[in-house]
């Protein structure tokens, strides 16, 4: 009986063979692109990421994803380089992995205002990273809005902020990392995005940060094609709303992971992808997102970032009474 619908698709003209080809691909495609993303979000293993190097810079690592990443990295065995802006917030939290993971990690801190004089700060970093190891920069420093507003709304110091801290800072960190990484021939480079700019169509009443953002993932993508035969793996990770002070979300759950929960799914994708969001239910709705209509979302956008403004307003002329 097989042999004989065998022997039927043989007979069949190659017009019929090709449409039933078709078929076939398009039944199988989104079951082999599931299998995937099942493998690379659940079975990958992470890189060993000592072998891009003993030493790692986070930037903003006293608060948020930026402090979860300085403790995941701890506890994978490197040695830290810490850079921000407040003397005593960056002790605290050195001492605190000292005092977690004990004398076996090297931690050096230096004190960088990525909202003032950024090329002295540049230079600092050079100057500490010039005779070591350094493998892994974790690009995470960055500011948003206080709360939604119209662009007209956005005043100076704010706006020379999310240029200056989002996207120089950002910028003039991975310049000063990558030849060394270019001599050794190895290494790593992390940009945290946004979902903001790359899973949502638009982000109205936050349009300079996901401007900002969306620089971060382009400047990403092309650092990856123009480094990855001298060994440099750079990837712009790109989560959703994580429970830090900056999204102003207290409480975790199973869409909105603690900071520890999102730098433990990221730490396993460093490396691979130029691209990527680690935390699994954040993957699943950007598939979501992507399959409603753009109008749909642009409109609900709006909308919750308009009762975003309001309250933020709410709570401004409150603190004025």
């Amino acid at each position: 009986m097989a042999g004989c619908v065998y022997e039927d698709l043989l007979l069949q003209p190659a017009w019929v063979l090709g449409l039933l080809a078709l078929g076939v691909i398009a039944v199988l495609k989104p079951v082999l692109i599931f299998l995937r993303w099942v493998y690379i979000t659940f079975l990958r293993p992470g890189k060993n990421l000592k072998k891009y190097g003993s030493w790692a810079i986070v930037t903003g690592p006293t608060d948020g994803i930026g402090k979860a990443f300085a403790f995941q990295l701890a506890r994978k065995g490197l040695n830290l380089i810490l850079v921000g802006r407040n003397p005593d917030k960056l002790k605290e939290v050195s001492d605190s992995i000292t005092q977690k993971f004990g004398g076996k990690i090297q931690i050096k801190n230096v004190v960088v205002d990525f909202s003032g004089d950024i090329d002295g700060g540049v230079k600092k970093i050079q100057e500490v990273i010039d005779s070591l190891d350094v493998g892994l920069l974790i690009n995470n420093v960055g500011v948003s809005y206080p709360y939604a507003r119209f662009f007209h709304e956005v005043d100076e110091e704010l706006l020379k902020n999310l240029i200056k801290i989002n996207i120089e800072g950002t910028t003039k960190v991975t310049q000063a990392v990558i030849p060394g990484m270019l001599k050794r021939k190895k290494g790593a480079i992390v940009n945290i995005g946004s979902g903001a700019a790359t899973v949502i169509p638009s982000d109205p009443l936050y349009a300079v940060y996901a401007g900002t953002k969306a620089y971060i993932d382009q400047f990403s993508r092309c650092l990856f094609v123009e480094y990855k035969k001298n060994g440099i793996d750079v990837q712009c990770q790109v989560p959703l709303y994580v429970a830090t002070k900056m999204a102003s979300i207290r409480r975790a759950s199973l869409v909105v992971p603690s900071t520890d929960g999102y730098a433990r799914a990221a730490m396993r994708w460093i490396g691979y992808e130029p691209r990527c969001t680690p935390y699994w239910p954040h993957s699943v709705i950007w598939t979501l997102v992507y399959m409603l209509p753009e109008s749909f979302v642009d409109a609900y956008r709006l909308n919750f970032s308009l009762g975003v403004r309001k309250r933020g307003q709410l709570k401004d002329s409150r603190k004025k009474e």
